[in-house]
């Protein structure tokens, strides 16, 4: 028996001429994965994805596992190789791509809806996804590639301030590790180790569907269903673990010989249903979110010309994210950029924002939220990101609303409760 349940609210979407409206269904499919669904009727086409709450925090002490996994989906599957999938999509003008980050990994499809070309795009995907073979050769050359770019990514002081930082916040909670892996964990995989993390987490009880597209509802619940049809049944993951608090500030400076100094300062951040989280976010636009508008960038860019750029931003995920400040500067002048980042961040707690910050960031952020989701692919990702954390289906229609709520009062709390000055994680890479 399909169990159905149909919501709706309406999406602001942009045009040159006008608002119109699309309407968000959601139900689940026989085997229990939700739905959710967008018709769109300007183009024939449909961007598709299934989510799996199986992100690089489900890496155990396997680190890189969920990104090593879900990059050999497409790698052969059922009697294709990987050449012939490739050709299979490109016969019909299809995209399909996979990806993980640290709360989910995915698949994605775009397809043409012309009942021939859209039925076969349906079905490799459904095998890709039901049937991936995880060959001996795939899996070597996926861990030859995978190790070359983890030795390449020593190279970078970009990425190892980030790895520093995510461990300098999060210490051995699952959001710890970077969503690649390190050499010593992807040294050791085995096929196995592959085939087990795919068993466990790349199931129907723990998949979502999205589509969006020219699809008739009736059409839409067959592609679901068909697309889950051959998935395992299984028992959801367990809950991630809280976040623990942090309890000190610490500085870590690494010396790597590179020109620029990149200087990341921050703590535990929001999360996606965080009460706090609109408060914080407008709040965050005025401080360094509102790129060239912002006081980060007006205070190290335009007034000292100590960096190209300065910004800060809240990273929400199904449990605390990471507020950073960031900038790159010259080494030579590492010292006083952070001393002016330091200093602007701790005046924004201490005076919170006036009236007139606050009318112009509304503006900013409400006028160009439309531009957000202007095509299928793009409202496609933010009705995948409201279906994997759960968010309430009238998220999208009343975001403004809720943005233009915000108090300066709201703000000044927020950032006081949540941004403890005392508890800032500093780490910058560069040459001494």
């Amino acid at each position: 028996m399909n169990f159905k349940r149909y919501f709706s609210v309406v999406l602001v979407v942009f045009s040159s001429s006008a608002f119109s409206a699309a309407t968000i269904e959601n139900w689940q499919t026989e085997k229990g994965s939700r739905v959710y669904f967008v018709q769109t009727d300007a183009l024939p086409m449909a961007d598709i994805q299934v989510v799996f709450d199986a992100g690089s925090a489900r890496d155990g002490e396997k680190f890189g596992l969920s990104s090593f996994t879900t990059n050999l989906l497409d790698s052969g599957a059922g009697k294709w190789n990987a050449e012939e999938i490739a050709q299979r999509f490109e016969s019909i003008g299809a995209n399909f791509g996979t990806t993980s980050s640290i709360d989910n990994a995915s698949v994605t499809l775009r397809t043409l809806t012309d009942k021939p070309l859209f039925d076969k795009a349906i079905e490799t995907a459904r095998v890709i996804l039901s049937n991936p073979t995880f060959a001996k050769n795939d899996f070597s050359r996926e861990k030859n590639r995978t190790l070359a770019a983890l030795k390449q990514r020593e190279e970078s002081p970009g990425d190892l301030a980030n790895i520093t930082f995510y461990k300098a916040i999060y210490g051995v909670h699952p959001y710890a590790h970077p969503n690649l892996g390190v050499l010593q964990t992807v040294e050791k995989f085995t096929e196995k180790d592959v085939k087990n993390f795919y068993k466990t987490y790349f199931t129907a009880s723990n998949a979502i569907v999205v589509i969006v597209g020219n699809l008739s509802k009736t059409d839409a619940e067959k592609t679901a269903n068909l697309l889950v049809s051959d998935l395992p049944q299984s028992e959801k993951p367990a809950s991630l673990p809280d976040v623990p608090a942090l309890t000190k500030a610490t500085t870590q400076n690494l010396d790597f010989p590179s020109t620029q100094t990149h200087v990341l300062v921050g703590l535990t951040g929001t999360y996606r249903k965080d009460p706090d989280y609109f408060p914080l976010y407008v709040g965050n636009h005025i401080l360094g979110g509102g790129s060239l508008v912002s006081k980060l960038f007006d205070e190290v860019r335009e007034k000292r010309g100590l960096a190209y750029s300065a910004s800060s931003a809240f990273m929400p995920l199904l449990k605390n994210g990471v507020f950073v400040a960031s900038l790159q500067t010259r080494n030579d002048q590492t010292a006083q950029a952070l001393e002016v980042l330091n200093q602007t961040l701790a005046d924004f707690v201490k005076n919170g924002v006036t009236e007139t910050e606050l009318t112009a960031a509304k503006a900013n952020i409400i006028g160009g939220f439309p531009l957000k989701f202007d095509s299928n692919k793009e409202l496609a990702n933010y009705v995948a990101m409201m279906g994997f954390y759960q968010m309430p289906l009238d998220y999208l229609d009343t975001f403004q609303q809720n943005v233009q709520n915000v108090t300066k009062e709201q703000i000044a709390d927020a950032f006081k409760r949540r941004v403890d000055l005392n508890l800032l994680q500093t780490v910058t890479v560069g040459k001494k």
